[in-house]
């Protein structure tokens, strides 16, 4: 029987109820959280590993499983290149996406502080921050696309979400949700090619309409909960195909 393990807590929105359909269909699932240590032994036994929580623990045990041969859903090097905010703004840059200018040297207005990966706070003690980030969103909604590959195709929904004011210290799966939109084929198409570019298997980005009324991109992330989207079922889908008897 193939075994597939989730490192988060077994009550994660997304990974809870996929994991209940990866059982219903005859898969070993079981739960690590991220609190507690996770052994070479422990992933050698799996089919596959699924990093569900941005959390030292999953990224360790990611990194294992990529150099030993175990099927990843989103690897070590897509994850930590996804959680890098600048890594994923020249990402988006070069794939044809709008992206705000970033700053250097110091807080000026109408720019964020900017933090430089998405499990890290965004303020040194001394209340500076690595880099700034312009706020192009001119009104209270961004557009999330969600995007899963299931090994066959990429599946993806768009999602318009409140914000506040462009907020580093949050994440972006915080912000209430509002309701579906429209996809944009072309911002769709830039998703899509940076998740096959990264090698990964889901992802989220947050896009922001900006003064100019041109679309703007924002943030990603690797470990999306897809809250709202509807896409359990994609997602349990991706991840099965990741083992012999899912492919």
């Amino acid at each position: 029987m193939d075994s597939i393990g989730f490192i988060c807590d077994p009550s994660h929105p997304l990974m809870g109820p996929v994991a209940e359909r990866l059982a219903a269909r005859g898969f070993a699932v079981e739960f690590h959280r991220p609190t507690d240590p996770v052994t070479p032994a422990d992933i050698d036994a799996l089919s596959a590993l699924v990093g569900g929580e941005l959390h030292p623990t999953a990224l360790s045990a990611l990194q294992y499983a990529d150099a030993n041969a175990v099927q990843t859903w989103n690897g070590f090097d897509a994850t930590v290149a996804l959680s890098a905010r600048l890594v994923t703004l020249e990402a988006l840059g070069s794939l044809g996406c709008r992206v705000p200018d970033v700053r250097f040297d110091g807080p000026r207005p109408g720019y964020a502080p900017g933090r430089r990966y998405a499990w890290s706070g965004s303020l040194a003690a001394d209340g500076t921050a690595p880099f700034y980030v312009e706020q192009v969103g001119t009104d209270s909604v961004d557009y999330r696309y969600y995007a899963v590959d299931d090994g066959r195709e990429t599946h993806m929904r768009t999602l318009e979400v409140r914000t506040s004011l462009p907020d580093e210290t949050a994440t972006q799966d915080d912000a209430p949700l509002l309701r579906g939109a429209d996809v944009d084929v072309s911002l769709a198409a830039s998703v899509r090619e940076l998740l096959d570019r990264l090698s990964a298997r889901a992802v989220a980005v947050d896009f922001s309409r900006g003064e100019d009324g041109e679309f703007y991109a924002l943030r990603a992330t690797p470990t999306p909960t897809f809250i709202g989207a509807g896409m359990d079922r994609r997602v349990a889908d991706s991840i099965a195909s990741l083992t012999t008897i899912g492919a």
